[in-house]
């Protein structure tokens, strides 16, 4: 469906005016009758052209959330996260959907991805699609609250976004657009909050993709960070990054990380050393009064909060 202009009729200026006014976030289809006294069908109409022009996002059955008049048309695209939000609990936004919400990466994509532990059915909101996908026990955290058009919403946070792409790329656009989403979000992570992720998440090919994906990148990681990748990554087993089976022109084995990257060097030529710093002082390491790196007497000389502990 094509969005139009969010002009307003008589009747639907009433409805948007009057929660304004109240402040009110959501509405249901009884109060609209009552408000402009009309029949069912006829609040029908309203509330069907309310949502085609981006005023009114259905919540759930009969009740609709306001889209702020002072976000204009270009809330448009963000309406359909509201309308996801409601379909499980607990759940966040992650993958493409939380790289697009955090600005690393310019993809407009017409799939929200939805993580949750619950049991749901992927469905349509207008024209976007609503993907439901469910983690593994044990990798369903590093998520909080986010603002969308006024309303709070569990987004992943900056770490997990740029993890959980590169463990799944296909939820991501592809293995080129997941390295460049990390790459990208390499100059606002916390590496040791990272590093903390990757060992709770105890993938020894996630934690290669990662250094790897990070290293080509350009990325300054710091040198204890480094050393605790490639303790976590150690392994004699095989890990690779892309499909199975080499694409022609793949780069092949990369010793430092024991991956193998089975994709064409110009399919990550977007990310290639694009998280280099660009002046003295960014992408350095946190402090050292650093809530993820406390003194330890653990042999990784790694100490994490509460929240990443099981």
């Amino acid at each position: 469906m094509t969005f139009v202009s969010r002009s307003l009729s008589p009747q639907e200026s009433r409805v948007v005016l009057r929660m304004a006014e109240h402040g009110s976030k959501e509405i249901g289809r009884r109060e609209i009758i009552d408000m402009l006294r009309v029949s069912p069908r006829a609040a029908h109409h309203v509330i069907r052209s309310l949502r085609r022009k981006g005023w009114l996002e259905r919540a759930s059955w009969g009740r609709y959330l306001l889209i702020p008049p002072e976000m204009g048309p270009a809330a448009l695209g963000d309406s359909n996260v509201l309308a996801a939000s409601r379909i499980a609990q607990p759940y966040y936004f992650g993958y493409g959907t939380a790289a697009t919400h955090y600005g690393f990466t310019t993809q407009r994509r017409r799939v929200v991805q939805l993580v949750t532990p619950m049991r749901a059915r992927n469905r349509r909101v207008l024209d976007t699609e609503i993907r439901i996908s469910n983690p593994v026990p044990g990798k369903f955290f590093g998520f909080g609250p986010a603002d969308v058009l006024g309303y709070t919403v569990m987004m992943s946070d900056h770490e997990m976004t740029a993890i959980d792409c590169i463990d799944r790329p296909d939820l991501a656009g592809g293995e080129g657009e997941a390295a460049t989403i990390l790459a990208t979000a390499c100059r606002r992570i916390d590496w040791h909050k990272a590093a903390g992720y990757l060992d709770r998440m105890s993938s020894k090919t996630l934690t290669r993709r990662f250094g790897w994906l990070a290293e080509r990148a350009g990325a300054t990681i710091p040198e204890d960070v480094r050393a605790h990748l490639q303790d976590l990554a150690k392994s004699s087993g095989r890990a690779n990054f892309g499909p199975r089976t080499p694409k022609p022109d793949a780069i092949g084995y990369q010793e430092s990380w024991q991956l193998t990257a089975n994709v064409a060097s110009h399919e990550l030529s977007d990310s290639a050393g694009i998280a280099r710093p660009r002046s003295v002082g960014r992408c350095q390491a946190p402090s050292k009064t650093s809530p993820w790196l406390r003194p330890s007497t653990r042999n990784r000389g790694f100490s994490y909060p509460n929240s990443l502990i099981p």
